[in-house]
């Protein structure tokens, strides 16, 4: 508002239009504009007296255009990020000035939008950037969707948004409502007014009873005055809803307001958790475009007249865009050939395929099956009379698709029922599981292999079963759904029959020919590794590091893991070192020698953090492993799967998305760095999404070919489908067990009592508890085998 009043005040001194603002503290100008410090006065509403701010504008730098064309043309190795980041403001002003910003894209105030109901409405929002490529600078653009509330008056908003709701009968809805509107922001409507304020709660009194104090015009004695009083006679208007409570406003003196002049400011997301199961089927299909339709949709939000290809703003820079897609070459990699098990028990080789690049396991099996002899069923659907499970047909119905599968399964040792309610204490929860542990020690004089937990629906106590389990117990579970377990189809049947094998450290299926480039070495280890962030409102949270490693060769598919709580929202792995070396122990300890050769796969960092990875996180790496002696060779990749780049086939398929297999490593990509898209997944939904992969850091020399085969074959051996993933499966895997770490920190900051929790939340680090390593320690029985699968 400062920055508009201030260009508004002197148009020929401060062009608007020729200048872009990022929201901050830089402007970048196409002229010269003046320096110094200027006063501004800015009146928020028509009633409200104008405020004075200084404003401080200095010259800090001169972007010279020439250092990108050299760099552009590899004649500067040094990445121009201040020009980058100037272009890329100078492209999103024009949609920030006419659209709404949210979550990093821009949202069209009346297209690319639907109804979900209940006051909820999704849009698609344009998302781009810049980036250097071979062909210059490229803008990437995609679109994401998102739920936001919509911009009802805040009574129509809650009649639509609480079932039932009453105003007539406000008091049965009072926490419900407060809940719903804590922390929006509204706009009144008894005033005029560009200031939003945001809720902070209900008052405790309705309106009409509702008196402040209130100075005299000459600013001496005060007296109580009637808020219904106070609004007719200063704004002219009569409350209609007296008797419910005012908002109360967030302001440094008392601020209330009634409902009905208060209207909720458009572009306020909800959150998609907070979604009802209908609104968020209706929002995933919304998503869910076909290629063709996402390829209409991008060409449309590139030629929309708010979009970022438009307006005077980049014209006045000098930037042109052009508004089609361009057009490359891509070439597709053959799917490799997979050995699985026979019925006889053999191992034999099978092609996948062609184009789906799927397999199926009728009439065959796994290739190795960890025979099962110790196991046991826990129900906790046994007092839910519509979902219960049906354990005498299911269980026989399981070992029989396990033993097809070559997978030797016994009867279990017992089978105990239990109740859903057991999930809400975790104190109950633990008992529970130590007691079935208990239990078949008495019976066999051995550990439980796996428990089978079976649920009559999906619980958060979900996440207290698998800490309790995995860290204090040290047992396996594998959980499933009552109501498909009964149905017991094949399909299911068989990928509960994969999960347990794999958790177990059987093998699934395996490449039938050696790694590509590393076919003939002797130990080699893939690792991955990633960070799990806590949701944009939480402040508090500690982020959660995890990395997994290979532990067998060569056939590498069993991997074990270590998970890791660090600072609040830090990308960088702290003790990433450390981790890697407790992988390669296990490693050697497995296989009686060390890795020779390591490949580190880094999901979750963008460009801007490439040194940070390299000159943080791979010399942390170095450094351990020089601490003990040991020197193997390294080859450090990024894997990222948040960018803005999609690809349309020139020939459709059946389902309009590129093959499985198709590699893009020309045009698109940097200039002069080792980079590529690979799409190692069969598109049957939606618009498939390429992984782009940037090599920072290579002492094998891997050359391009050799490097893209060897991600897409490992695609092909991720433990729980019969199909290649869309991330090489290291990277899977840390996604997966970084994941499972934040559900552990859950589950510990739920488990703690009141006193305890509200004084360990406190800090910004968000305190010892949740940073204490002991809470995400595995257990020695699970520290080595793929729990987490």
């Amino acid at each position: 508002m400062i920055r508009d009043k201030l260009f508004a005040d002197d148009p020929s001194s401060f062009p608007r239009a020729m200048t872009a603002y990022d929201g901050e503290k830089n402007i970048f100008s196409a002229v010269s504009l003046p320096t110094g410090t200027f006063k501004v006065q800015v009146s928020e509403a028509e009633d409200a007296k104008p405020r004075s701010y200084l404003f401080t504008i200095k010259l800090v730098n001169e972007l010279e255009m020439h250092k990108l064309k050299d760099y552009l043309g590899g004649k500067l190795r040094s990445t121009p990020r201040d020009i980058l980041q100037g272009m890329d403001v100078v492209v999103k002003e024009h949609p920030a000035r006419t659209m709404i910003s949210a979550s990093r894209s821009f949202h069209s105030v009346r297209d690319h939008q639907i109804h979900l109901g209940h006051g909820i409405i999704a849009s698609r929002g344009c998302q781009h950037s810049l980036k250097p490529t071979s062909q210059g600078i490229a803008l990437c653009l995609d679109y994401s969707v998102l739920s936001f509330h919509e911009p009802l008056s805040v009574i129509e908003f809650l009649t639509k948004h609480i079932s039932g709701f009453n105003l007539y009968n406000f008091r049965s809805f009072r926490r419900a409502v407060e809940g719903v509107l804590r922390g929006l922001k509204v706009r009144v409507t008894h005033r005029v007014t560009k200031q939003k304020y945001v809720i902070t709660g209900l008052t405790r009194d309705d309106a009409q009873s509702i008196t402040f104090p209130q100075e005299d015009p000459d600013g001496k004695a005060s007296q109580n005055v009637r808020l219904v009083e106070y609004f007719r006679q200063k704004y002219h208007r009569d409350i209609v809803h007296q008797d419910i409570p005012c908002l109360e406003m967030r302001s440094k003196m008392k601020n209330y307001v009634p409902m009905e002049f208060c209207v909720l400011v458009e572009g306020q997301v909800f959150p998609k958790e907070y979604l009802k199961e209908t609104e968020a089927k209706i929002l995933k299909k919304f998503s869910l475009a076909n290629p063709k339709d996402r390829q209409k949709t991008i060409c449309r939000m590139v030629q929309d007249g708010d979009g970022p290809c438009s307006g005077e703003i980049i014209r006045n820079f000098g930037v042109e865009v052009s508004k089609n897609m361009t057009s490359l070459m891509g070439r597709v990699i053959g799917p490799p050939e997979l050995k699985v098990g026979a019925p006889d028990g053999r191992v034999i080789k099978i092609p996948v395929d062609k184009e789906k690049c799927q397999w199926n396991l009728v009439g065959k099996g796994v290739v190795e099956g960890k025979p099962i002899e110790r196991w046991a069923v826990l129900d906790f659907s046994s007092d839910d009379y519509q979902d219960r499970l049906n354990p005498r047909r299911f269980i026989p119905k399981l070992i029989a698709r396990c033993q097809n599968l070559g997978i030797r399964m016994e009867e279990p040792l017992f089978y105990q029922p239990t109740s859903m309610r057991k999930f809400s204490n975790v104190d109950v929860l633990r008992e529970q599981l130590e007691t079935v542990n208990e239990r078949a020690h008495k019976s066999c004089g051995g550990q439980l292999q796996f428990i089978l937990c079976v649920m009559s629906r999906k619980d958060p106590g979900y996440k207290c079963l698998k800490w309790i389990s995995e860290t204090k117990v040290g047992i396996v579970t594998q959980c499933c759904l009552s109501t498909p377990a009964n149905e017991g189809k094949d399909q299911y049947l068989a990928n509960l029959g994969l999960k347990i094998n794999a958790k177990l450290g059987g093998s699934n299926a395996e490449l039938s020919g050696r790694l590509p480039y590393f076919g003939n070495e002797n130990r080699v280890m893939f690792i991955g590794a990633d960070v799990n962030h806590p949701g944009a409102q939480n402040k508090t949270s500690p982020s959660i590091a995890a990395v997994v490693g290979t532990i067998n060769w060569p056939a590498a598919n069993r991997y074990a893991a270590r998970v890791r709580p660090q600072y609040h929202r830090k990308e960088q792995i702290l003790n990433f070192g450390d981790m890697c070396l407790e992988l390669v122990e296990c490693y050697s300890l497995l296989n009686k020698a060390k890795p020779e050769k390591i490949v580190i796969f880094r999901d979750g960092v963008s460009e801007g953090q490439f040194d940070m990875v390299l000159n943080e996180e791979l010399m942390d790496i170095m450094k351990a492993f020089k601490s003990i002696n040991y020197t193997p060779t390294i080859t450090l990749i990024v894997a990222q799967k948040r960018h803005q780049t999609r690809l349309f086939p020139g020939d459709e398929g059946s389902t309009g998305n590129v093959s499985p297999g198709t590699v893009v490593d020309t045009t698109i990509v940097h200039p002069f760095e080792y980079d590529f898209y690979l799409c190692s997944h069969y598109g049957s939904l939606g618009t498939s999404k390429p992984t782009h992969y940037y090599v920072l850091w290579d002492e094998h020399g891997l050359s391009s070919d050799d490097l893209q085969r060897l991600i897409y074959n490992l695609c092909f051996t991720f433990a729980r489908c019969t199909k290649p993933v869309s991330l090489v499966p290291p990277v899977y895997y840390a996604d997966l067990v970084a994941y499972r770490g934040r559900l552990y920190h859950e589950a510990v900051m739920e488990g703690q009592s009141p006193s305890s929790s509200s004084s360990r939340t406190s800090s910004s680090l968000s305190t010892a508890a949740s940073l204490e390593e002991r809470f995400f320690t595995l257990h020695a029985d699970l520290e080595n085998i793929m729990f987490f699968v």
